[in-house]
């Protein structure tokens, strides 16, 4: 297993470097000192662009960076996640103070109230005034810094919708203190938190505790997602919680799979196309950036569209493609598909047509069009 887990790291550190990555250092008044940061943006970011990417807050970041952006740069590559713009926050020679606390009573000591001073007060802003960040927020921190994260839920401060806490080594009064603050959630918040079976001890038996309270938890605003890892250890539960938690926190950003095509377009209420924009809005509402809709989606509402014969919804589908889509064969095609199945023949023979000279689609190209030509003309002959 530590092999595999090398392997794997190694492989998201290769691919860390084809992303923009770079390194700056911000002065704290805070900390009356440098920070040194270290900045991964997306592979198509553009400054002047009117386009805005999810934040994602690395704490420890001298160790902890690159595993997060490596999985974060190859989930995004293959659409699965979106693009987001990674930060992790160096901490080696100071770690120990800024994740200090109050063993009585689990308060931040002066010196991490600083440093959660400089998180809210100093990065969050610096961050946003030089980076094209959306409103979504994501944390992640590991063993300290995973119990650091959650202070940010006591203090109730609002700053992030997602926190992912990799085997956190606990304050005493946490365990008890996380569950009541998650109870009291008013706007829909992810966390994740992980351990492993050959984490150390002492960590293991405190977050299992602190799980079986988690999911007591009676909150429709909570998302919960919980990973005890077997076969590893404190160290390498890092490598698999880290998507784990990326998949379960950007769940509805993804692609409509088989499942949700199954379970969820086919019984909604309201019409496949109503879903559709439904789904849309919600990925605006929650990861504050407005997803261009992707021809995997479309293809999953015609083809409910088509089985619950809902023609309404295959013209409202075939209208939003030509708007989303004026250059693509896929705009010719759903209009024909439109017209086909409302008995109209030869609108749907002049649609198909007018898709030979435009581009193709991943799915839609000239031969699917002539295809679709010829079985509307014999369907006229006859």
């Amino acid at each position: 297993m530590k092999h595999l887990y090398i392997s794997v790291l190694l492989f998201f550190l290769a691919l860390n470097l084809y992303a923009q990555a770079d390194r700056e250092t911000i002065d704290s008044d805070k900390l009356s000192e440098a920070r040194e940061l270290k900045i991964q943006l997306p592979r198509n970011y553009d400054p002047k662009a009117d386009r805005v990417y999810p934040l994602v807050v690395v704490l420890d970041g001298d160790y902890l960076f690159e595993p997060v952006a490596g999985n974060i740069d190859y989930q995004a590559y293959w659409e699965g996640i979106p693009d987001c713009i990674v930060v992790g926050v160096n901490q080696e020679a100071t770690r120990e103070d800024d994740m200090s606390y109050d063993m009585d009573t689990s308060e931040l000591n002066p010196e991490s109230e600083n440093f959660y001073a400089f998180l809210k007060e100093e990065l969050l802003p610096y961050i946003e005034q030089n980076y094209k960040v959306s409103s979504f927020r994501m944390i992640v921190g590991h063993e300290l810094s995973a119990n650091y994260v959650n202070y940010f839920l006591l203090k109730k401060q609002s700053f992030f919708r997602a926190y992912v806490s990799l085997s956190p080594d606990l304050a005493p009064n946490m365990k008890d203190e996380l569950p009541k603050h998650l109870s009291e959630l008013q706007e829909e918040t992810f966390y994740y938190m992980a351990t492993a079976d050959t984490d150390f001890k002492s960590l293991r038996a405190t977050i299992t505790e602190c799980d079986s309270k988690l999911k007591t938890v009676e909150n429709a605003k909570l998302k919960y997602e919980f990973n005890n890892f077997n076969d590893t250890n404190h160290y390498s539960l890092v490598g698999m919680g880290i998507p784990k938690a990326l998949n379960k926190i950007f769940t509805l950003y993804k692609p409509i799979t088989r499942k949700e095509y199954k379970e969820k377009v086919l019984t909604y209420e309201g019409s496949p196309y109503d879903y559709l924009i439904k789904k849309y809005e919600d990925i605006a509402y929650f990861y504050g950036f407005e997803k261009k809709v992707i021809e995997n989606d479309i293809r999953a509402i015609a083809a409910a569209a088509k089985k619950r014969d809902d023609i309404g919804a295959l013209g409202q589908l075939a209208d939003l493609v030509k708007v989303e889509f004026p250059k693509s064969m896929m705009k010719s095609y759903y209009m024909g598909i439109y017209h086909e199945k409302a008995g109209d023949l030869k609108k749907a023979l002049l649609s198909y047509k007018s898709g030979l000279m435009l581009e193709p689609s991943q799915y839609v190209d000239k031969e699917l069009i002539l295809d679709k030509m010829y079985q509307v003309q014999n369907a006229l002959k006859n």
